[in-house]
């Protein structure tokens, strides 16, 4: 077999594949279909300083090669998590991450405080991008002076690894990941889901309770591809790479754009063996090209 552990700014996983944040719940819920331990990691749903009771419904709605998600970061607050959710997480043998969203640069502060106090949690995804609330969330992630102060602020009170996640909904990526990176980033991952709506012809009304939502899924996939790719060319920290990827072949070409890692998101709704298939299918195409090693096939686009 290949090898596909890969160092990612000091987080060392067994392999490059992780499930991304808002679709794997809080672990458990994979627990009857697998081992998710098997996974390079996995990153909880948003958690936020305060309880959220997200947004009305309808908020989630299938979209042609994707689907929109308005959810808002449903969620019982940091201190519900640590006290209820972070126990039922110490039996897995992969790294964790918490995704961390807030409205203000003081909220996420003290959600990252709390967090770091708990030390079966490997990082923090710092969610700077989320386009599904009303509040908060993209602002930081759409100005470089607003993505700074948030990341360099969190730097300051957080330990372990801080992986920055980006929103797509700008005009250019790389200035918004080259800020993040000198405010202290470990890593950069990419993308969020994108802004969009979908409209009911016949009710003349649109679908999604708060009118636009973040898309998701095979659709974005050109569009996630072309900014990792653009990321790995303007920054030296690991890049995590997301955005439609549905199989093996998808993943491989994550990481010929420069992904040191991957996230699986809506695919995991389709099939919750997903991510284990596609470890087995990284595998395999690293042994049919014969390669040693996943970190040989990063960035390995030929030009």
């Amino acid at each position: 077999m290949a090898e596909l552990n890969i160092d990612i700014a000091g987080l060392k996983l067994k392999n490059p594949v992780m499930t991304a944040s808002g679709t794997f719940g809080y672990g458990a819920e994979f627990d009857d279909f697998y081992d998710i331990s098997t996974l390079g990691g996995f990153v909880v749903k948003g958690t936020t300083l305060h309880p959220r009771q997200g947004n009305a419904y309808p908020r989630m709605a299938e979209t042609p090669s994707g689907m929109l998600n308005a959810v808002g970061l449903q969620n019982g607050g940091v201190k519900y998590f640590a006290d209820h959710i972070y126990p039922g997480l110490l039996k897995y043998n992969t790294h964790i991450l918490v995704n961390v969203s807030g409205s203000t640069v003081e909220e996420y502060i003290a959600c990252a405080e709390l967090i770091n106090e708990l030390e079966h949690i490997s990082g923090i995804e710092l969610n700077i991008s989320c386009p599904n609330v009303k509040e908060g969330g993209m602002a930081f992630g759409t100005s470089c002076p607003a993505a700074v102060a948030v990341v360099n602020a969190v730097r300051k009170v957080y330990d372990k690894h801080l992986m920055v996640k980006l929103s797509p909904n700008v005009t250019d990526i790389a200035e918004i990941a080259r800020a993040v990176e000198a405010s202290g980033a470990d890593s950069i991952s990419l993308i969020n889901t994108i802004l969009a709506m979908a409209i009911h012809a016949e009710s003349r009304k649109p679908v999604l309770s708060t009118i636009t939502g973040g898309l998701s899924g095979p659709a974005i996939k050109p569009i996630a591809l072309r900014m990792v790719w653009q990321v790995y060319h303007a920054v030296k920290v690991p890049v995590v790479g997301m955005g439609g990827i549905m199989n093996a072949t998808d993943a491989i070409e994550f990481f010929l754009a420069g992904s040191s890692a991957i996230q699986i998101g809506t695919a995991n709704f389709i099939d919750p063996l997903v991510a284990k298939q596609i470890i087995s299918g990284i595998d395999d195409y690293l042994e049919r090209h014969k390669f040693n090693s996943i970190k040989d096939l990063i960035g390995c686009l030929q030009l």
